[in-house]
Formats: C-alpha cells, sequence, structure tokens
C-alpha cells in the first residue's frame, strides 16, 4: 500500500507519497521516478517520503512552504524523531539513491554526497501536520507497471518532439533555399526584357539600317 498527501502551499498543489512500511519502501526506492526527491529524517528510523517534482522544476530550489511541510510530514512519520526537537531531516534526487544486496530491507546509501541536502525542523507543528494529513489516501498500485506506462508516454512524446522539430528544420531549409533562389535570379527578368527590347525592331529609328549599308 502507498499513502499519498497533497500540499496545497504551492500552486498547483505538490504531489507526495510514502511507502506504509519497509517492504513497501523497497518497492518505491526500486521503482521511482527521476521526478522524485526523496526524504528522510537523519539518524532516526523513518518513513522514507517523496515529493514528485513537476516538469521543469528543481531539487534543488523547492519551495520553502512546501520544504517545511515536507520536513514536517517526515518528521511526523519517524516514531523517535517526531517525539524531538531539532530533527534534521534530509532529501535528495530519487536517482541519487544506492542500493545494494548488503543493506537491510529498506536501507540506502547514496551515489554523490554531494547532492544531500539537510533541513533543519525545530519542533513538530501540528497545524500543518494535521492538514496534510486531511489529504491522505491510501491506494494499492502497481509501481512497475505505473513506471513502464510513464517512461512509455515519455517516449512517445519525446518521439512527437523530436518530429515537431524536424519538420520545422526542414520547413526552415525550404525558405532558405527559396530565398537564395529568388536572390540568385532576381534580375532575370530585367536581363531577359533587356534581352527582347535589343532584338526587337521595335521603337528603332527608320535609319537604324542604313550604318550597315
Amino acid at each position: 500500500m502507498v499513502l499519498y498527501f497533497t500540499s496545497d502551499v504551492v500552486d498547483p498543489p505538490a504531489f507526495i507519497y510514502v511507502g506504509k512500511d519497509k517492504v513497501e519502501n523497497e518497492e518505491l526506492i526500486k521503482f521511482g521516478w527521476e521526478e522524485d526527491v526523496w526524504f528522510h529524517a537523519d539518524k532516526f528510523s523513518s518513513a522514507h517520503i517523496y515529493l514528485r517534482l513537476k516538469p521543469g522544476q528543481s531539487w534543488e530550489n523547492i519551495d520553502k512552504l512546501l520544504l517545511n511541510d515536507l520536513a514536517q510530514l517526515t518528521k511526523a512519520n519517524s516514531i523517535e524523531g517526531n517525539k524531538k526537537d531539532n530533527v534534521t531531516i534530509i532529501y535528495t534526487p530519487w536517482s541519487n539513491l544506492k542500493k545494494d544486496g548488503a543493506m537491510a530491507v529498506g536501507q540506502v546509501g547514496f551515489k554523490d554526497q554531494r547532492k544531500v541536502k539537510r533541513v533543519l525542523c525545530e519542533t513538530r507543528i501540528n497545524a500543518i501536520v494535521n492538514r496534510l494529513n486531511k489529504t491522505e489516501v491510501e491506494k494499492t498500485v502497481d509501481l512497475a507497471e505505473e513506471k513502464a506506462s510513464m517512461e512509455k508516454e515519455k517516449r512517445a512524446n519525446a518521439r512527437k518532439v523530436q518530429l515537431e522539430r524536424a519538420k520545422e528544420e526542414a520547413r526552415v531549409a525550404r525558405e532558405r533555399k527559396e530565398k537564395a533562389w529568388q536572390k540568385d535570379h532576381a534580375y532575370d527578368e530585367i536581363f531577359a526584357e533587356d534581352l527582347v527590347e535589343e532584338s526587337s525592331n521595335q521603337d528603332r529609328p527608320a535609319d537604324y539600317y542604313d550604318d550597315f549599308m
């Protein structure tokens, strides 16, 4: 089961999801998306909280109000951390999570420590936690199928963008070719008219042929 939450401190609202237990956390680690940011209480056991970024958003400049919501939700989902003040919450892109066979269920490491950020959650704010809890929805989800569908849609969109780019490049190339041809042949009609005039007897003086006598 996966728990879903919505934070409306940003517009459009943010999409947050949480593994219900450590077994579920394993699935979330395995089938996370590139757009996901992972949150966890530092030095305490806690739920794995994920924020799914929207297109164009960066994990490095998450809105401060949203970051506070995520810190509060992470702290609240740590049995020990929830009882303490000044709990540090760590977060990093899903793609920076590292998992190997020697690790316990639900345990993760990081590929690059420089991509791990920290935010201090000084104390629990019930108003925030309660607001988020009211949005909770529990669902049974096939995470593997969901990710496969997402990746298929991404590939289709990428092909569409590539095709549109190729069409635009072809159009620009045709326009350039047409403009180049027009520039090279800009005086063709003028020259043709001059040649016609030169070869025509019309408008010539009456004594034009006298010089050839």
